[in-house]
C-alpha cells in the first residue's frame, strides 16, 4: 500500500538525518580525520551486520557467484572512492555545502549517460543539472571560507558517486540483488581500506588522537556504523516498498506525508528520490543548530539553487516516458 512506502520513506529521512550527523560530529567535532580507519570500521560492521541478518532470515542474500563478484568489482572500487572522499570533504565541508557539491554527482551521471546513450534531449532535465552544476561551481569560488582540499575531495567523491549510478543502471546483473551488491561493496572496501591503513599514515598517527579512550567516540562511532547499516535497509526497502510491521509513531507522520503527497500521484521510484531530496533539506536546515558554520549571501544562494534544481530533476524524471 502506498502509506507503507511513506513510513519507509519517514524511517528513510530520520535515519539518513542522523546518519549524516553522527559521521559530521565524528569526522569534524571530534576531529577523526582518518577515512581509511572511519570507513574500514564503518562498512565491517556493515558486512558483519549484513550477515547475520541474512543468517536469521531478516534479509535474503543468495550465494554469490564468483563471476557475479567480479563483474561487480569496478563498482565496488567507485564505492570505496565514495566513502573515502565523502569522508574526507564531510570532515571539512558543512553540511549545507556538502550536499550541493554532492548534488553534481547527477550532471556527471547525466554527461556519462549522454555519452553512452545518445537519446533525445530532455530540456527539463539539462536545466536541472545546469543549476545544479552552476551552484557547485559558483561555490567553490564565490565562498572563500570554504576549504580547498575539502572541496577537492568533494568533486572526487561526486564523480565517484555519479559513475556509481551509471554502472549500476548500465551493468544491472540479474544474479545480484541490492544488499548482494552492497554486501560485496562491504567486503571489498573492508579489504581495500584495510590495506592501506599503513601506507596513508592512519594506523600510525590515530595512536596519537587526543579522543581514542574518550567513551564519546567510542558512542560515535558505533552510532555511526550502526546508523549507516539501517540506512542501507531503508533504502533497499524504499526501492523495493514493502511493508514495514509496528510503525507506531512513523505510521502517523506517514499519513500526513501520504495526504500531501496523494495530490502528485508519485511513483515509486518518484517517491525515492523525494525523501532523498527531502532528507537533505532537513539535515541543511538542521545543521546550523548543530554545528557552528558560517555562511555568507553568495553561497546560501548557491545551496538554494542546487537545490531548486535537484527538486528540477525530480520533476523531469516524473515528467520522462
Amino acid at each position: 500500500m502506498q502509506w507503507r512506502r511513506h513510513v519507509t520513506g519517514c524511517a528513510f529521512c530520520f535515519v539518513f538525518v542522523l546518519s549524516n550527523f553522527t559521521n559530521k560530529f565524528v569526522l569534524s567535532v571530534l576531529n577523526f580525520t582518518y577515512p581509511t580507519l572511519f570507513q574500514g570500521w564503518q562498512t565491517l560492521i556493515g558486512a558483519v551486520l549484513l550477515l547475520l541478518f541474512a543468517k536469521l532470515g531478516w534479509v535474503e542474500i543468495s550465494r554469490i557467484t564468483r563471476s557475479a563478484a567480479l563483474s561487480w568489482l569496478p563498482a565496488s572500487l567507485l564505492f570505496v572512492g565514495n566513502i573515502y572522499a565523502g569522508s574526507k570533504a564531510l570532515s571539512r565541508i558543512d553540511i549545507p555545502f556538502f550536499f550541493t557539491l554532492q548534488n553534481s554527482s547527477h550532471v556527471v551521471s547525466y554527461v556519462m549517460l549522454k555519452v553512452v546513450q545518445r537519446g533525445k534531449t530532455q530540456w527539463l532535465k539539462l536545466t536541472s543539472v545546469c543549476l545544479m552544476l552552476v551552484s557547485a561551481a559558483n561555490l567553490l569560488y564565490s565562498d572563500p571560507q570554504l576549504d580547498h582540499s575539502g572541496s577537492m575531495w568533494a568533486v572526487f567523491h561526486l564523480v565517484c558517486v555519479g559513475a556509481y549510478r551509471v554502472f549500476q543502471v548500465h551493468h544491472r546483473s540479474s544474479t545480484l540483488s541490492d544488499l548482494e551488491q552492497q554486501c560485496i561493496n562491504y567486503v571489498f572496501s573492508v579489504l581495500l581500506l584495510a590495506a592501506a591503513a599503513h601506507p596513508t599514515g592512519d594506523l600510525v598517527g590515530v595512536l596519537e588522537f587526543p579522543s581514542l579512550q574518550s567513551h564519546i567516540f567510542h558512542c560515535g562511532c558505533a552510532a555511526s556504523a550502526a546508523l549507516g547499516f539501517l540506512l542501507l535497509l531503508a533504502t533497499v526497502k524504499l526501492k523495493t516498498g514493502p511493508s514495514l510491521e509496528h510503525v507506531g509513531i512513523w505510521m502517523f507522520f506517514s499519513k500526513v506525508i501520504s495526504n500531501f503527497l496523494s495530490k502528485f500521484s508519485l511513483k515509486t521510484v518518484e517517491l525515492r528520490v523525494f525523501y532523498i531530496a527531502f532528507s537533505q533539506v532537513t539535515a541543511i536546515c538542521l545543521s546550523p543548530f548543530i554545528f557552528n558554520m558560517d555562511i555568507n549571501a553568495a553561497s546560501l544562494i548557491c545551496v538554494v539553487i542546487s537545490h531548486a534544481g535537484e527538486a528540477l530533476l525530480m520533476y523531469s524524471e516524473r515528467e520522462s516516458p
